[in-house]
């Protein structure tokens, strides 16, 4: 007979804690059933090894040195993760591989488990070209394990986690080329800010190439489609990531899913599955689609927390998150860009040259740039330069929040910062209504006045 509980959660990354740990403080039975380590890819294999490599990598430490440091940082954060700390919750934590054989029905090993709810957070895993399958190639989950620091290293993508990595193995020692099909790198992100992050790069002695990989080159390295070899003797292979849940059976279960991920509404319920949702990586929401961040799989637990735990209507929002790449100099951006946001909307652009911190510290690359709407709604924003990341956060609660510029014009920052670059940016626009024909002769009639 199954063991039968109120929330059955596949997968203990990022989405599947949060909504464990959530059901399980309001008193659910819960069951988390994980198949790999718990923490799942962020903790493992992605962001806080990655940011940790960054890190170690900019202070000159050696290869040995930094494998110890991502070694401490993983451990240090692991028992927030571990499954001993969700058992003290009240969770029984299932390891193995989960599997639908019918509705909300599971095996797991020689356990038939059943929930009230199913929450697959699946998460995904690299993406990896077929020309590569029998050879010798990296992905974020195996190039910690290296042995030692390749002297050159060939990347494939050029997106944030491409970017990034091609920043570290640089500031490491090692000759770096950036391979990309694409026009430009970080092709999602808006223009503006994409260029002090390439001319940052190219001066730290980076490669790119802008054409697409066609095969492997014979004395190691890749073969480009117009016949070029560029050598390596490593290949770290960061071209995006996949979904395959074939192993769940999610037929079983009545789930549609594709290459993007299980196809859910914009509550996050699988499509033709009553009373299971999708979190994470693995959610691709109607008309949003997959938005693979840590950040975004804990908004994913909120919105689902919220409807099992009190039936309350919740959605994810169709506005693109907050986002950052963390290289030097980081771009950090949310919401719409200009083109995006269409005819009618507006940019306003305030430089790091001038702003006084940039200046005392004499690093002025980079920009910030707000996007607006033509009553003056922020509709995103952009910065790149030193501690973007940190700075974005501001911005990010305007465009949640629908806030008029205005608001934010009046708010009074510490000085000398970088924020206060966006302070200025909205600043010049509050001068354009202060210093407007209008308020002028107002203020030209009042001044008449005894």
């Amino acid at each position: 007979m199954a063991e039968r509980f109120d929330l059955v959660v596949v997968g203990a990354g990022a989405a599947g804690l949060s909504v464990a740990y959530g059901a399980a403080r309001m008193g659910f039975h819960v069951a988390l059933v994980e198949r790999g380590e718990m923490g799942g890819e962020c903790l493992n294999a992605g962001c806080v090894p990655s940011k940790t490599l960054l890190a170690a990598a900019r202070k000159g430490l050696s290869w040995d040195e930094v494998r110890r440091e991502i070694r401490r940082a993983v451990e240090t954060i692991a028992p927030v993760d571990s499954q001993a700390r969700y058992e003290g919750l009240g969770v029984t934590v299932i390891r193995g591989v989960a599997r639908f054989v019918g509705k909300r029905a599971l095996v797991v090993g020689d356990r038939d488990i059943e929930g009230r709810y199913v929450v697959v957070a699946a998460g995904s895993r690299p993406f990896v070209p077929t020309f590569l399958a029998g050879q010798n190639y990296l992905t974020n989950e195996t190039v910690w394990d290296l042995a030692k620091k390749p002297e050159k290293i060939v990347i494939l993508g050029g997106g944030p986690m491409g970017v990034e990595m091609a920043d570290a193995f640089a500031s490491l020692g090692s000759a770096v080329t950036l391979v990309t099909g694409g026009p430009r790198i970080l092709a999602r992100e808006d223009a503006d800010l994409v260029a002090p992050v390439r001319a940052a790069l190219q001066g730290r002695g980076i490669k790119f190439e802008f054409l697409a990989a066609a095969g492997v080159a014979p004395g190691g390295g890749i073969l480009l489609q117009d016949g070029r070899e560029v050598v390596g003797d490593a290949v770290l292979v960061a071209a995006g990531r996949v979904v395959d849940i074939s192993d769940l059976n999610p037929a079983a279960a009545g789930i549609a899913w594709g290459p993007r991920g299980i196809r859910t509404d914009r509550r996050l319920r699988a499509m033709g599955a009553d009373k299971i949702f999708a979190a994470g990586d693995v959610a691709d929401p109607e008309g949003v689609g997959a938005q693979r961040f840590t950040h975004v799989a804990g908004s994913h637990a909120a919105v689902i927390l919220r409807q099992i735990l009190f039936r309350l209507p919740a959605r994810v929002s169709a506005m693109p998150p907050v986002r950052v790449v963390f290289s030097a100099p980081e771009l950090a951006q949310v919401g719409l860009t200009l083109e995006q946001a269409g005819p009618g909307a507006r940019a306003l652009v305030q430089h790091f040259a001038e702003n006084d911190r940039a200046i005392c510290e004499g690093d002025t690359a980079g920009l910030v740039k707000l996007v607006l709407n033509r009553r003056g709604r922020i509709l995103g924003a952009g910065i790149v330069g030193p501690g973007a990341g940190e700075m974005i956060g501001m911005y990010a609660l305007a465009v949640a929040r629908r806030m008029n510029v205005l608001a934010l014009a009046g708010v009074v920052l510490p000085y000398p910062i970088r924020g206060e670059a966006g302070r200025r940016a909205t600043g010049a626009y509050a001068a354009e209504k202060i210093f407007a024909a209008g308020p002028r002769f107002l203020a030209r009639l009042l001044a008449r006045l005894p």
